[in-house]
């Protein structure tokens, strides 16, 4: 499960806590702070991102006394004279998308200056003291201790909300169990809707009503407007177009995700919480394997179980599978879909998925493709879908399949060279030419000497010397193998 991103921080939570002492001056009290960023430069903007509670004790601003500490001719004394208006510092803030200025006092100034405050008011940038006693490491600290709770709490809701969906998708009936759940977790409207009009009918005509039997829905009912722009998203994803589309209507946030087959999921709802792309998604992925027209009963059932922590070779049909690791600058459902599959595990390198059909190179993604597995032996197939991965990179190539063959596949190439360097770095290429002879011919003196054309003691005094820089006993067969398996990865020199 792809893990949503870290929800922000509200403004009253800082002004609540009364450790810091934080007071509200100008502007809304209310507002989202995504993150803390300290400055006394003029112009902190083009340093932003936005979101931020910027932190300042205003050595860039003119226009107030400076604090009993401040010399007339040092930087608080100067600013009084000269220094940035405060109209254009919080004006560039504003068009930054800074979400509130935190302002220290008596570092630089006794109080914060009249004309900020002003221009906070004015510009409805959200302003708050920070008093002498609270160090701007202690907000720092508060914003993000804040924000790893909310994390942890979104998590855990998309987590029960991935396992209610699992178990809705498990009912006698299915599809409106899982709309209904996600309706009710969304706290919006869920339905599906066709990608494409019914014959015969226009766009406006074809949602103007209730959504038909074939598309349930559940939810308080969209008003009919709000159907048709539910019903035009749907139609930027037909098969062929995006996976997701996102829209707006008034207070409502729109969104579409593809299902195959001509449908696709509707959501309409109040809000937009950070998990709720998450929670979406795996509703998505349920509903395309409960209404998909080819026999999907078991497929299902597998996802379920999957979900709900089954085991896979109890979950999944006998296949075979292909486990595909890909990395590119597509959307990954977009690839599932190209690939027949809805089993596909977005992470930040990458995407691995699993499949039933036959890989084929993808526009705009490089693909690792493992060999043909049971559902027992998915494991070793994820492993050598990443080894693919890695030579299809190293060589530039669209897709690479895992062609290794026994033991020696279960370790990279690169890995190998690496591990054989390394193992073999005293001997000198005489040396290792001696020794995979001598390996070669089972340990034979007189057969690996014959291959190099040499005496067979001087195979022995070279063996011997080998032994000696390796520190390795010889007659030991582990050793022969390690030696053996890394002179393998190895040119043979001469």
């Amino acid at each position: 499960m792809e893990a949503p991103p870290t929800p922000p921080v509200a403004l009253g939570r800082l002004l609540a806590d009364h450790e810091l002492g934080l007071r509200h001056l100008a502007g809304p009290a209310e507002g989202e702070v995504h993150g803390v960023h300290a400055s006394e430069m003029a112009d902190p903007s083009p340093y932003l991102l936005g979101g931020e509670l910027l932190l300042t004790a205003g050595a860039g601003l003119a226009g107030a006394e400076p604090s009993a500490g401040g010399q007339a001719g040092g930087p608080a004394g100067g600013l009084a004279h000269g220094g940035t208006d405060a109209g254009e510092y919080v004006a560039r803030l504003v068009r930054a998308g800074t979400a509130a200025v935190g302002f220290g006092v008596t570092p630089v100034h006794e109080t914060v200056p009249r004309s900020l405050v002003d221009a906070c008011a004015r510009h409805g940038l959200p302003l708050v003291e920070v008093p002498p006693g609270t160090p701007f490491t202690a907000v720092g600290r508060s914003v993000w201790r804040l924000m790893a709770q909310a994390r942890t709490g979104e998590l855990r809701r998309v987590t029960e909300a991935q396992q209610s969906l699992a178990a809705a998708a498990a009912r006698p009936d299915p599809v409106p169990a899982v709309l209904r759940r996600l309706a009710a977790t969304l706290g919006g409207w869920a339905g599906l809707l066709p990608t494409t009009p019914p014959e015969g009918t226009g766009a406006a005509a074809a949602v103007a009503g209730p959504p038909p039997a074939a598309a349930p829905g559940a939810g308080p009912p969209p008003a009919p407007e709000v159907l048709a722009a539910l019903a035009a998203l749907a139609r930027r994803v037909a098969p062929g177009s995006a996976a997701t589309a996102t829209a707006a209507h008034g207070e409502l946030h729109l969104a579409a995700h593809a299902l195959g087959d001509g449908r696709a999921l509707a959501l309409a709802t109040p809000s937009r919480a950070p998990g709720d792309h998450t929670v979406a998604s795996v509703a998505a992925v349920l509903l395309t394997l409960l209404t998909a027209h080819r026999p999907a009963g078991a497929q299902a059932a597998a996802l379920t179980r999957l979900l709900l922590g089954g085991e896979p070779g109890a979950a999944l049909g006998p296949g075979p599978w292909y486990a595909v690791h890909a990395r590119g600058g597509g959307d990954p459902q977009a690839l599932a879909a190209a690939l027949g599959t809805v089993l596909l595990d977005p992470r930040e390198d990458g995407v691995r998925l699993l499949t039933d059909r036959e890989p084929a190179p993808q526009a705009g993604w490089r693909l690792g493709v493992s060999a043909a597995a049971a559902p027992e032996g998915l494991p070793g197939a994820d492993a050598q879908a990443g080894r693919a991965l890695e030579r299809a990179e190293a060589a530039r190539t669209p897709m690479a399949r895992h062609t290794d063959p026994g033991f020696a596949g279960l370790v990279g190439e690169a890995e190998a060279r690496a591990h054989a360097e390394a193992l073999l770095g005293p001997l000198s290429p005489v040396l290792r030419d001696t020794l995979r002879a001598w390996l070669a011919h089972h340990g034979s003196w007189d057969r690996g000497a014959a291959a190099l054309g040499v005496h067979r003691n001087t195979v022995r005094q070279r063996i011997a010397r080998a032994a000696g820089l390796l520190g390795a006993d010889l007659d030991d067969p582990d050793t022969r193998m390690e030696l053996w398996f890394a002179l393998r990865h190895t040119e043979p020199d001469g």
